[in-house]
């Protein structure tokens, strides 16, 4: 059976934000990464029509919208991203480290089954960190 020491593991910055560091591996049927999020930073609102996601705070605080719900979370809280329901996170306060586990596992990639939302700026707004333009 693998075992993983995530801060062994090399460090990659997303794909879809570079400011977001991601250490992540996949297995047959799921994939893990441990997502380390500066203040303020996270993906656009988006969806994934292929797969389920747990997210899980392990330091700091996020602000959070899924589907109709927008609340700031914080260590020891778990949230599911059920197939096809917009989300999106923020950190706030300072940086936030995040256990996201998804499967199915596909190509192993993290940003492989995402699907950027047309409402994504709206999102933004209700950022509380979000400076007024």
């Amino acid at each position: 059976m693998p075992f993983y020491k995530f801060a062994a593991m090399g460090q990659n910055a997303g794909t879809l934000n570079p400011k977001l560091l991601a250490r992540s591996v996949a297995g047959e049927f799921m994939k893990a990464a441990l997502v380390t999020r500066p203040e303020g930073e996270g993906n656009p609102l988006h969806m994934h029509p292929n797969e389920e996601q747990f997210l899980f705070v392990l330091e700091g605080k996020v602000h959070f919208i899924l589907g109709d719900e927008d609340r700031i979370v914080g260590p020891g809280e778990l949230i599911h991203v059920p197939r096809n329901v917009y989300h999106r996170s923020r950190s706030v306060d300072g940086p936030a480290v995040t256990l996201s586990v998804k499967s199915p596992a596909g190509s192993g990639d993290m940003n492989e089954d995402y699907n950027k939302s047309e409402k994504s700026d709206d999102a933004e707004k209700l950022y509380p960190g979000k400076k007024p333009s």
